[in-house]
C-alpha cells in the first residue's frame, strides 16, 4: 500500500472518530473491581440459617385472605365472600387476578378486622396461626361451623427494590418469604454502578423505622437477621460516586464534545475531498 493510501485512510473522518471513540471507551476501564463481586470473601463453607421468626406478624393497614372451610360448605360460604378475586382491568386471568384484586379483610386503624357474624376481632399484633386459633375458637363457641379450618394469607406481602438495578419495581411475594438475593435478583440485579457495601434497608416495626446499612461483598449477610425481608421493605441501591460524576460529566461536556467532534469531521472531509 502506497504511503498516500495509508495517510488517506488514517485521515479518513470516519476511522478518525472511530479511533477516537475507543481510546475514550478504553480509558473507561471500571475501578475497584472487587467492588462489584458479591460475597468476596466467602470460600467454601456450611452456614446456619438466621435464627430469626420468618412467621410475619399481622399490622394496621394489612389485607388478609382468610378461608373457612369446614363440613358444611353451605354454611362455610358466607365466611369466605370476601376473597372472591375481581379481574381487573390489568389481570389476564384469576390466578394474575387473585394475588391483585382480592376485596379480602383489611386490618382497620383499631387493629381489627370485621368478620361476617362474628364481627369485630382483634388481628394487630398476632402472627396468622393467632388468628386463625381465634376464628376457629369463636365459630365453634357460637355453634355456626363444625370442626371449621380456618386458613389465612397476606395479600400485601411485597416489598420494594429501588436505586441503581436492572427494574425498580414493587415486588409481590404469594408465598410470604424472600430473601434480599431473590428480590435484588427479582428487580434485575445490581448495576455495576451500585455500591454494593453499602445497600440501605428500610424496615418498619412497631411504629419505628428500622435503617440498616448491608454490604454484599461480605458473607455476614448470609447469618444476618436482615438475609429475609419483611413485608414492605424498602432496600435502596446506591449509586457509586463514579456514576453520579460521570453522570454530572457527561451532561456538561458530551454536547461540547459532539460538536467539537462534528466540526473536526466537516473541516477533514473537506481538506481531504
Amino acid at each position: 500500500m502506497k504511503t498516500s493510501e495509508k495517510v488517506s485512510i488514517y485521515c479518513n473522518p470516519s476511522v478518525f472518530l472511530f479511533i477516537l471513540c475507543y481510546a475514550l471507551v478504553s480509558c473507561t476501564s471500571p475501578k475497584n473491581a472487587k467492588k462489584a463481586v458479591y460475597f468476596g470473601n466467602v470460600g467454601d463453607t456450611i452456614l446456619q440459617n438466621p435464627a430469626i421468626s420468618l412467621e410475619p406478624i399481622i399490622h394496621k393497614s394489612d389485607l388478609l385472605s382468610i378461608s373457612v372451610s369446614s363440613l358444611n360448605p353451605q354454611a362455610s360460604m358466607i365466611f369466605n365472600a370476601p376473597n372472591t378475586p375481581t379481574m381487573g382491568a390489568g389481570a389476564t386471568s384469576i390466578s394474575e387476578a387473585s394475588f391483585q384484586s382480592f376485596a379480602g379483610y383489611l386490618v382497620n386503624q383499631d387493629g381489627q378486622i370485621q368478620f361476617p357474624i362474628l364481627g369485630s376481632i382483634k388481628a394487630d399484633g398476632l402472627t396468622k396461626k393467632q388468628l386463625s386459633e381465634e376464628i376457629t375458637k369463636k365459630l365453634i363457641d357460637n355453634k355456626l361451623l363444625v370442626d371449621p379450618i380456618v386458613t389465612i394469607r397476606f395479600l400485601n406481602f411485597r416489598v420494594t427494590v429501588l436505586g441503581e438495578v436492572g427494574r425498580p419495581n414493587t415486588i409481590n411475594v404469594p408465598n410470604e418469604k424472600i430473601t434480599i438475593l431473590e428480590a435484588i435478583g427479582l428487580a434485575g440485579d445490581l448495576t455495576v454502578y451500585a455500591k454494593r457495601d453499602n445497600v440501605l434497608l428500610i424496615r418498619e416495626e412497631e411504629g419505628k423505622k428500622i435503617i440498616k446499612r448491608i454490604n454484599l461483598n461480605s458473607g455476614k449477610i448470609l447469618e444476618s437477621p436482615y438475609y429475609y425481608l419483611k413485608s414492605n421493605d424498602i432496600v435502596y441501591a446506591e449509586p457509586s460516586k463514579s456514576k453520579v460524576s460521570s453522570a454530572s460529566n457527561t451532561q456538561v461536556w458530551l454536547p461540547s464534545i459532539l460538536s467539537a467532534l462534528g466540526f473536526i469531521a466537516i473541516i477533514m472531509s473537506v481538506i481531504f475531498d
